[in-house]
């Protein structure tokens, strides 16, 4: 059974619940007041944007691995509203997604390839998979 076969939305939160849990994994203090990238107005509203982006930033390394910050911030960037010029698209803050990896090396779910970003460790594969196993069981149950 492999992480790819259940539906994101339903793996991100329950991936978000089991981050929490890790005491090594918790949002920096300057999160509260930032915003992810240029491309925003205001910053995030969720109380938890902070571990749903290390769960998304996790199941997104899964996917690519390995993959440097530049592409990640690629992939969270979007559209920079410019008045009345037409949009943009601008790349998402490097902080975030740096620190928030930082903290996934320390806790053993990811780990730094050499000249080629990210990759995820089998740790990180296990909790992935375990977790889409679970969610499969409960919609067979339900």
């Amino acid at each position: 059974m492999t992480m790819q076969e259940v539906d994101p939305k339903a793996l991100l939160t329950m991936l978000k619940e089991e981050l929490k849990k890790l005491s090594e994994l918790q949002p920096a203090q300057w999160s509260h007041y930032v915003k992810t990238g240029v491309h925003k107005e205001r910053f995030p509203e969720q109380p938890d944007w902070w571990h749903m982006r290390a769960a998304s930033l996790l199941r997104r390394v899964y996917l690519n691995g390995p993959v440097g910050i530049s592409r990640l911030r690629t992939c969270y960037g979007g559209r920079k509203n410019r008045g009345q010029a037409p949009e943009h698209f601008r790349k998402a803050g490097g902080k975030a997604i740096r620190t928030i990896l930082q903290q996934l090396e320390q806790v053993g779910l990811v780990k730094k390839v050499e000249r080629g970003g990210r990759k995820i460790t089998p740790k990180g594969v296990a909790m992935l998979e375990n977790l889409a196993k679970r969610i499969i069981v409960e919609q067979e149950g339900a």
